[in-house]
This record gives C-alpha cells, sequence and structure tokens, in this order.
C-alpha cells in the first residue's frame, strides 16, 4: 500500500456536466468497479463549445474521489487482502485448537471467558495487522487494576497466540510477525513466590 499514490479521479464531460470517473475495490468483486458521479454544470463558451473544467471542478472533483474513501488503506487492507478482524481470527483460534492433531485443547472455556470478557471488548474490531504492543497496552493497564500479574500476562499471551495463528497459506507463516515487547506494553513481572 505505500507505493499506492491514491487516485484524483478523471474529469469529463457527460451531457450537460462535468463527471468525475474513478475505479474503485468493492467488496464480492475481484477487480476494480468504475465508479462516477456529477460534480457540476458544463460551462459553454460564446461558440457553444464546453469549457474545459475549472480548477474549481478538478478540487471538488478530488473531494469526491476522497469522501468515497477510495484511496483509504484500511479499506484496502479490508478489501483486497481481506484483513480480518482481531474478534474473527479469534474464533477460527478457538475452533483451530480444539481441533488440532498436534497438542488439542479440549477445554476452551478459560480462553473464552479471558477473550470475551476482557480481550474482545477492547480490541475484537481492530484489523489484525494493527493489534500490536501499543494497541495492546491500553488493555493490560486496565487488566493490571483487577486481576492478578500472571492472569494479565497469560491473557496477554493468549492474544499474541490469536495473533501467529493466521498463517500464510503458501508459507505457513505467521500474516503478521509481531515481536512483543513486554517492557512497551508495561506488563508486570509475575512473583513466583506468589504464585498458588
Amino acid at each position: 500500500m505505500s507505493r499506492r499514490s491514491g487516485q484524483k479521479g478523471t474529469v469529463v464531460i457527460a451531457g450537460k456536466w462535468y463527471r468525475v470517473r474513478w475505479r474503485m475495490y468493492v467488496e464480492g468483486h475481484e477487480e476494480r468497479i468504475n465508479m462516477n458521479e456529477k460534480v457540476a454544470p458544463v460551462v459553454f463558451d460564446r461558440s457553444g463549445n464546453p469549457k474545459p473544467p475549472s480548477i474549481d471542478v478538478l478540487r471538488k472533483a478530488r473531494e469526491i474521489v476522497e469522501k468515497s474513501v477510495a484511496n483509504s488503506e484500511e479499506r484496502f487492507n479490508r478489501v483486497v487482502l481481506g484483513e480480518t478482524t482481531f474478534w474473527d481470527q479469534a474464533k477460527k483460534y478457538l475452533r483451530c485448537v480444539q481441533t488440532r492433531d498436534r497438542k488439542p485443547i479440549k477445554d476452551t472455556s478459560s480462553i473464552e471467558a479471558a477473550l470475551n470478557k476482557w480481550i474482545l471488548p477492547k480490541i475484537g474490531d481492530l484489523p489484525l495487522g494493527n493489534v500490536h504492543n501499543i494497541t495492546v497496552k491500553p488493555l493490560v493497564d486496565k487488566m493490571k487494576k483487577s486481576l492478578s500479574a500472571r492472569t494479565v500476562n497469560k491473557y496477554v499471551e493468549y492474544i499474541a497466540q490469536v495473533v501467529a495463528s493466521l498463517k500464510d497459506g503458501r508459507t505457513g507463516e505467521p500474516i503478521h510477525p509481531r515481536k512483543w515487547d513486554s517492557s512497551v506494553m508495561d506488563l508486570p513481572v509475575v512473583n513466583p513466590k506468589r504464585q498458588r
């Protein structure tokens, strides 16, 4: 996405209107579809020929394209890359850990309880690619007020496992590799002497 500069739209004359045309990714379509919208009535010169679009018409056309969010990185990631939310991936993760052959987890009720009570309300709607040390830190701060140090660390482990569970189908490697940093998130230190 960093190489994509975005569209400004092309202003054309259609009938008695200046119209802006652009292409946009739409969910359910593999290819971009053509969009167009009226910008302003056409201005004619003395001989009856349409004048080229003015700077104001071009500016309005760019504003229409921007409002359509055709250039939005978030929209591109969601529609084109099929970016999934943390919530969606957590559901897939829970199904996977119960049905996998290697060390399946029979009872996921503790994981589900952590997700439902603490994690999903705070970061569930975030795109999985946006779940990292900085976005998890406010959740850690909130959990530290009510939960033990060991529990907070365990819940952050669940978050890391959900993020790592989205794999590239070709290589089998995580799509969003993360280097989780306890100091950035300000995770509490677990004191082994206080553990039961």
